[in-house]
């Protein structure tokens, strides 16, 4: 089992999402993760969804994907040559006031923004790949995190658009 990140080119109207996610639904196929937004043209959204499966059932899936109407592009994204990005916006639990410090220092090595500070918590925005956030979120869980609530993968291929 291995994990996939799919970008899949469809026409921007009602329902392509829930034929998507239906079509995963219909073949016992789990969704990690699922992002989706208007395109540089407006008539074509983007779907990058990550998944885990072997290579057949990836394969099978994009497949089904490729055959509905509503599809333009399936391309399975390559890891090491992709660019790909999870925001997460995370409230940590302060108890102490020497925690606020020491959660601002974690935040600031690992980029992360800090939006709201108050005497019980910290808001946090980290902008990451999944292993990082996972790294950051194990480093401050100590604390206690009150809420998370994370996007799904954004992902485009390196290089143009004629470039492979």
């Amino acid at each position: 089992m291995m994990w996939a990140i799919l970008s899949v080119l469809v026409e921007n109207k009602p329902g392509v999402l829930f034929k998507v996610t239906n079509l995963f639904r219909a073949r016992n196929f789990n969704i990690d993760s699922i992002s989706v937004g208007v395109t540089e043209n407006p008539e074509f959204s983007r779907m990058t969804i990550t998944t885990i499966g072997d290579d057949k059932q990836v394969t099978q899936i994009m497949k089904q994907l490729d055959k509905m109407i509503d599809t333009i592009e399936v391309k399975r994204l390559d890891e090491k040559m992709s660019v790909y990005r999870e925001l997460v916006l995370m409230k940590i639990k302060v108890s102490k006031p020497s925690e606020s410090m020491e959660i601002m220092n974690l935040a600031n090595a690992f980029q992360c923004k800090v939006h709201d500070v108050r005497k019980s918590s910290i808001m946090i925005e980290i902008t990451a790949t999944p292993d990082r956030i996972d790294a950051f979120e194990e480093l401050v869980k100590g604390y206690g995190i009150l809420e998370i609530a994370r996007t799904g993968i954004c992902a485009l291929p390196r290089g143009g658009v004629d470039e492979s």
